[in-house]
């Protein structure tokens, strides 16, 4: 298989576990967070700087990339890595969440998803089989299935024909996909609802990929109804195979979902928080862009040892943002990738040590969740 993952721990008193994930561009440790760079790029920053921060797989947009240069420009360009200079793994999302917001401007048949493009109008048709066509072409080392993402809240007579879809085009896109150097996992679905969750699972481990996603989730629901499926799901899913918690990126939610046995996390809150002027500290989040800050030329975070802290102040950056200079929104950005990468490393330490459960209540102790 071009992805497979070898566990190297399991931790004493949770299903945390240690793991290194192997692709065709290299091998990653995990648990890891992913950086979302949407439209082959994570916003205001380049390769070399997510490198620094600690990213080391990025997630891709097949939906914006489909519109937006076309898949068959990527193609031509060499495929993802070279035509955006990456050189670690890249994952690439079916589009499935992105056309399903689309609300009003997208119909769902058997056949797949008719929607208008939110940039110019046009109509185009996602079925599983276009779905496999892109993303083999963008040449990511993992690909996701086209799935239905189900909303919350929904009534189960919803959650479940989403469920049956997504495994029926789980199917179709098994059949269609034959890039030997990349890897296509399936996507658990199944809403709040245990039971559906089960169901999703048995389908699609059936189907036997190498690598699973968990969709549905952080789509609204209250925090504590995400940990209660993944109490349920996780232990239900394969040990030697990859766990992908999709959407996820709060600093609580990574501790919580790494407790219950999740390896891999993508979120765009990090990059997009950083754009409205808001960091992540140890104490929580702080937005650097308010009126109290202008005089303050104390670091973001004086606990940080990022690039952005070493060597600028709250007042600078403030300053920055509220001219619109490009260079404040790049230095938060820059902070918030660098704070989660660290929680992550410092999540694996407390994995090796046994103390994860220790670690955090040493975390949610002074971060205010606010």
């Amino acid at each position: 298989m071009p992805v497979k993952i070898t566990v190297e721990k399991e931790e004493k008193y949770t299903r945390a576990r240690l793991g290194k994930l192997s692709t065709p561009h290299g091998e990653v440790e995990t648990p890891i967070f992913m950086p979302v760079g949407t439209q082959a790029t994570v916003k205001t920053m380049t390769p070399e700087e997510v490198h620094q921060t600690g990213g080391r797989l990025i997630l891709s947009n097949t939906y914006h990339l489909y519109l937006r240069p076309g898949h068959d420009l990527v193609r031509e360009a060499g495929g993802l890595h070279k035509f955006m200079n990456w050189h670690g793994p890249i994952l690439t999302d079916s589009g499935g969440f992105q056309v399903f917001s689309l609300g009003p401007l997208r119909t769902i048949t058997e056949e797949g998803v008719t929607f208008r493009s939110h940039i110019d109008g046009s109509k185009h048709l996602f079925t599983p089989e276009k779905v496999m066509e892109i993303e083999q072409a963008l040449g990511a080392d993992i690909a996701m299935a086209f799935d239905e993402c189900a909303p919350y809240p929904c009534d189960k007579e919803y959650a479940i024909a989403a469920l049956e879809r997504t495994t029926r085009w789980a199917e179709r896109c098994k059949k269609v996909h034959n890039r030997k150097d990349q890897a296509l996992f399936g996507i658990i679905q199944g809403g709040v609802f245990n039971d559906l969750r089960e169901r999703s699972a048995k389908e699609l481990l059936a189907m036997d990929f190498p690598g699973y996603g968990i969709g549905g989730l952080s789509v609204g629901e209250p925090k504590d109804l995400m940990y209660d499926v993944l109490d349920h799901l996780i232990p239900l899913m394969p040990k030697d195979k990859p766990r992908y918690l999709m959407g996820v990126g709060s600093p609580d939610c990574l501790i919580e979902g790494v407790i219950r046995g999740v390896d891999m996390f993508d979120c765009v809150l990090p990059t997009r928080i950083a754009r409205n002027g808001t960091v992540f500290t140890h104490k929580g989040k702080l937005t650097v862009r308010n009126a109290e800050f202008a005089r303050d030329f104390r670091p973001m975070d004086e606990q940080c040892d990022c690039y952005a802290c070493q060597n600028y102040s709250r007042a600078y950056i403030r300053h920055l943002i509220k001219a619109d200079e490009i260079l404040g929104i790049r230095l938060t950005t820059i902070h918030n990738l660098h704070f989660i990468q660290q929680l992550m490393e410092n999540i694996k330490d407390a994995i090796r040590q046994d103390r994860l459960l220790q670690y955090r209540q040493e975390f949610l102790q002074h971060f205010n969740l606010g």
